[in-house]
Parts: C-alpha cells; sequence; structure tokens
C-alpha cells in the first residue's frame, strides 16, 4: 500500500525508536506473558526507566512508515538497523544515494562504514566531543519532523495504550497503528482516496489476540 504513494521514493528517510511500554506496576510484570520478551530500558527523552518492547521505524519526513523491527528494549539500535536492512535488501539497492537521518546514537566507525557499503548517506547530529558534522544545523528542525510521526503514533493512534498482553498481542497492535499511520499520511498526500474511519477508529479490541 504505501509503495503506491508518491513519497514512497522521497530520497530522505528518518530513523529513531521509541518505548513500547508494557507494565509499570510490579505486580503486573511478575504474572505478565510478557517475560522474556519484555525487559527494563531506558527512555532518553523522558528520562525514566521503561519495561517492555521498542519499536524501530525508518519513516519518511511525511511520516509514511518505510520499515519497523519490535525488539526487546535494550536492543542496539544500530545493530537493529543493519538488521532491517539486510532482511530487506532492496530497501536501499533500489535508492542508491538514499540520505537516512538518523540521531547521534547511531554512530561508530564500522556501523557508519557499514551502512555506507549498503549505498546509504547518514547524517547525524554531533556526539559530545565531537566536531560539528556537515548539515547540523538542519537537525533541529528535523527532529521535530521525527517527534510529530511518533507523537502521531503515541498520541491519536495511543500506541502508549496499546492494551497488548501476550507478545503475539503487542505486535498485532503496533501493526495496526503502522497501518493506520500509513493510510493517515496517504489521506494526506492524496484526500480523494480518504480511508473511512482510520482517525475515529478504537484500536483496543475487547479481547487478546493469542
Amino acid at each position: 500500500m504505501a509503495r503506491d504513494t508518491s513519497v514512497w521514493s522521497d530520497d530522505v528517510w528518518v530513523v529513531d525508536s521509541t518505548p513500547v511500554e508494557c507494565s509499570r506496576s510490579r505486580e503486573t510484570v511478575r504474572r505478565s506473558d510478557m517475560a522474556g520478551w519484555a525487559e527494563y530500558g531506558y527512555c532518553e527523552s523522558h528520562s525514566r526507566f521503561f519495561w517492555g518492547l521498542r519499536l524501530h521505524l525508518v519513516a519518511t519526513l511525511h511520516g509514511l512508515p518505510i520499515g519497523y523491527v519490535l525488539t526487546r528494549a535494550k536492543a542496539d539500535e544500530r545493530q537493529v538497523l543493519l538488521d532491517l536492512l539486510h532482511d530487506d535488501p532492496a530497501l536501499a539497492a533500489s535508492r542508491p544515494g538514499q540520505i537516512l537521518l538518523a540521531d547521534k546514537n547511531y554512530y561508530g566507525r564500522d556501523f557508519e562504514a557499514s551502512i555506507a557499503g549498503a549505498g546509504i548517506r547518514l547524517p547525524r547530529r554531533a556526539r559530545k566531543g565531537e566536531p560539528e558534522r556537515p548539515g547540523g544545523r538542519f537537525f533541529k528542525p528535523l527532529r521535530q519532523s521525527v517527534e510529530s510521526i511518533f507523537d502521531t503514533l503515541k498520541g491519536q493512534l495511543d500506541l502508549e495504550q496499546h492494551g497488548g498482553h501476550t507478545p503475539r498481542g503487542v505486535l498485532v497492535r503496533v501493526q495496526q497503528r503502522l497501518l493506520a499511520s500509513a493510510m493517515l499520511e496517504m489521506h494526506a498526500i492524496q484526500p480523494s482516496e480518504s480511508p473511512r474511519g482510520v482517525a475515529t477508529h478504537d484500536f483496543r479490541p475487547d479481547s487478546e489476540s493469542r
């Protein structure tokens, strides 16, 4: 579906990750069917720990999802991105010179060499102690675009209140929201093809999917 939009071929993507919290109660953590999947991780943007998974997302600047991975909370963002590109080689192979805007956590000589080897350019913000990197002045407004994408998932599409209680249940609910996000972006690009019921749909089914 996303491949049919005009922005699928955009030459600028963004990559980032966000927590998918599964519980805040220690008692629920002990009894949860997510045990062995979910774990404690740290959310830098909110300066707090959480128990759950992490959604890694590659998207266009418009917010159209290109690729995603749902991992354990402490998964290395860099390795997840390399795995995503490895599992779907056509993503990079069909777009030589694709720009992938990343946060400062996507760093490292070997990592950046691997990304370059895939034909992708990876501008990112400079880390503490690093000299200013090319294009650094553009990252503040572009960072707002990234935050807007996740704000849509968390706010309008209610990602933080996904209601999943099993690995399959959480995965299904995350996929529902990514699908809805893609449909909303398609509607924004092609208003005449309005996906009915997306904005008002309740993404919290009464029964858990297993």
